[in-house]
C-alpha cells in the first residue's frame, strides 16, 4: 500500500508568485528498474530518505528534449533548446516527495554551467541526438571527455493517459520537487506543469554506462518499466534553502 503519511498531491499544485522561467519538455522516455533499496540508500546524502513504492526502490533514466527555455525577462525569440538525459531516484525530505538526480547530461554547455552554479546539480556536457523512424525512436548521448554514454531504441505502445493518485505510475511520474545537498544544507527546487499524458513503451536495444558512472551497479537487463510522454509546458521556480531549526525539546524542524 502507498505511504499515507506522505502528501503526494500538494507538490502538484502551483506555488504562488512569479516563476523564474519557462520551458517545454518533449518526447520524454521514462526507463525504470527496480533496484535493491539499500543500494539506493547507500548512494543518497544522509539528509534524504529513499521514497519507496510498496517497499520497492526504483532507479530511472530519462532522455528527453528541452525546448523553449527562457527566464521571464528574455524575449521568446531568444529561447534555446537542448537534449537532456538524467539518472534519478525518488526521495523524501521531511515527508515531502521529490527527485534526487545522480547525474544529468545536457547538450548545452551554457545549461551545464548555469545549472552547476545556480542549482548545484551534477550536470555534464554531452553530445546528444535523437531520431524518429516512425515505428521506433532512438536517443543517443556521449559525455564529453568521458566514456559514459547512453543509447536507447524504443517503440511507443498503448495510450494510458494521465496517472491516477495511489498508483505506481503516479508515484514515478508526478514529481514536482527536486532536492540537492550543498555544503551540508538541503535545497529544494520546484516545477509546475500539467500531469503527464503517458503511453506504454517497449525498449528494443539499450546501451548504458551513465548509471555505472554515477556510482551505481549497471543494469543487467532492459528496463522493468518503460513509458513515453509527448511533452508538457513547464514553469520553473527558484531553488530555496530548506531552513533547519532546533525546537526547545532538542528535535529538528525544517521549513522553506
Amino acid at each position: 500500500m502507498p505511504d499515507l503519511m506522505i502528501d503526494r498531491i500538494a507538490p502538484t499544485q502551483r506555488p504562488g508568485g512569479r516563476n523564474a522561467g519557462t520551458q517545454r519538455w518533449e518526447s520524454l522516455l521514462f526507463c525504470h528498474w527496480e533496484v535493491d533499496p539499500q543500494v539506493l540508500r547507500d548512494a543518497l546524502p544522509r539528509s534524504l530518505e529513499l521514497d519507496q513504492w510498496q517497499g520497492r526502490g526504483y532507479l530511472g533514466v530519462v532522455p528527453f528534449k528541452m525546448r523553449r527555455i527562457r527566464p521571464p525577462w528574455l524575449p521568446a525569440r531568444f529561447a534555446f533548446n537542448f537534449y537532456e538525459t538524467n539518472v534519478r531516484t525518488y526521495v523524501t525530505h521531511q515527508g515531502r516527495p521529490g527527485v534526487y538526480f545522480f547525474s544529468l547530461d545536457a547538450s548545452s554547455r551554457l545549461a551545464v554551467i548555469a545549472a552547476r552554479l545556480g542549482w548545484s546539480l551534477p550536470y555534464f556536457n554531452a553530445t546528444m541526438s535523437s531520431r524518429d523512424n516512425g515505428d521506433s525512436c532512438v536517443y543517443e548521448s556521449r559525455r564529453s571527455r568521458s566514456a559514459a554514454r547512453h543509447r536507447v531504441e524504443f517503440r511507443r505502445g498503448e495510450h494510458l493517459g494521465v496517472s491516477q493518485p495511489d498508483t505506481l505510475e503516479f508515484f514515478l511520474f508526478e514529481r514536482y520537487l527536486l532536492f540537492v545537498e550543498r555544503r551540508r544544507a538541503v535545497f529544494c527546487g520546484q516545477v509546475h506543469h500539467s500531469p503527464y499524458d503517458v503511453w506504454n513503451a517497449s525498449v528494443d536495444t539499450l546501451e548504458d554506462t551513465l548509471v555505472e558512472a554515477a556510482g551505481l551497479p549497471s543494469p543487467d537487463r532492459l528496463p522493468d518499466l518503460c513509458h513515453y510522454c509527448p511533452g508538457v509546458d513547464v514553469e520553473v521556480f527558484s531553488i530555496e534553502k530548506v531552513e533547519t531549526r532546533e525546537r526547545g525539546d532538542g528535535s529538528i524542524q525544517t521549513s522553506r
